[in-house]
């Protein structure tokens, strides 16, 4: 398979367990609404032309609906959030892990990106001097 087609195809399953997400997340048990998601991303797979990505498309929506029923499946955004702030536990003091879960909140400014490298986070607190 081509790099382009191993792209696709990742998006596409990153895309179902996503989109499976926010139906668990909407109402847990609503079985017409996952089975409605669900034949909606399957529609989806089948608009691939490379049979293997669509075999996994479509095993990857299959899943994101069993998930879905059990009310099992993840928010991303939570995730997300959990994973931001989990980066600040290397922190030992306080004070730091207050300034990094702060940035990471959004507060200060941000520099850089993926694609260059790196991606700076900057937050200035002023702080009395002593005497």
């Amino acid at each position: 398979m081509s790099p382009t087609g191993n792209a696709f195809l990742a998006s596409c399953a990153i895309g179902a367990l996503v989109s499976a997400g926010a139906v668990a997340a909407a109402e847990p048990g609503r079985t017409s609404d996952i089975h409605a998601r669900y034949l909606q991303e399957r529609a989806q797979c089948m608009q691939i032309g490379a049979t293997e990505a669509r075999k996994i498309c479509l095993r990857e929506a299959g899943a994101a609906q069993v998930e879905a029923r059990r009310g099992t499946l993840a928010e991303p955004r939570e995730d997300y959030e959990r994973n931001r702030l989990t980066r600040c536990s290397y922190y030992k003091d306080p004070q730091e892990r207050s300034y990094c879960e702060r940035r990471m909140r959004g507060e200060g400014s941000v520099s850089g990106s993926v694609e260059e490298g790196a991606i700076v986070r900057e937050l200035v607190v002023t702080v009395p001097a002593s005497e």
